[in-house]
């Protein structure tokens, strides 16, 4: 038994990183800050709105950012976070402030930058002060373009 929890709990802990390593809102966001990926399909928007505008989702994105926080905070300094968990909570708050756009996120040493594709002028007005919001991110640095939504019908 002794020896089966540390191996559960090293097994999500890998699990977890492996999660983290492609910090993007939706499944569809391009894979990397290097391009800004196709514009959206309307119906793939409104089920990704949908699913980070539901309330459960909303509260653990804010329960996630605050367990990272606080896990930096312990850690010593609390400006100084790794370049995954940057990455980590700025999708996070991305998802859950514009739930409809297809955006990639990549830190290194606090610079961001952010890539993909908004529907609004408005949402992607709104990404280099949501990502400031993050302890620790030092620059922004927004490469997403405007690309509304088509319909396929």
């Amino acid at each position: 038994m002794k020896k089966i929890i540390p191996l559960l709990l090293s097994g999500a802990v890998l699990v977890s990183v492996a999660a983290c390593n492609n910090a993007k809102t939706t499944s569809d966001a391009p894979n990397s800050t290097d391009t800004n990926g196709q514009v959206p399909q309307a119906e793939n928007a409104q089920n990704a709105q949908k699913d980070a505008t539901n309330d459960v989702r909303k509260k653990q994105m804010e329960s996630d950012i605050r367990a990272r926080e606080q896990r930096n905070k312990s850690g010593g300094d609390e400006m100084k976070r790794a370049d995954g968990d940057l990455e980590s909570e700025v999708r996070t708050k991305l998802e859950a402030n514009i739930p409809n756009g297809k955006l990639t996120v990549d830190a290194k040493d606090g610079a961001v930058t952010v890539a993909g594709t908004v529907p609004t002028q408005a949402q992607l007005t709104k990404v280099e002060p949501l990502a400031k919001q993050i302890k620790g991110v030092k620059t922004v640095a927004v490469k997403a373009t405007v690309a509304p939504p088509v319909n396929t019908n």
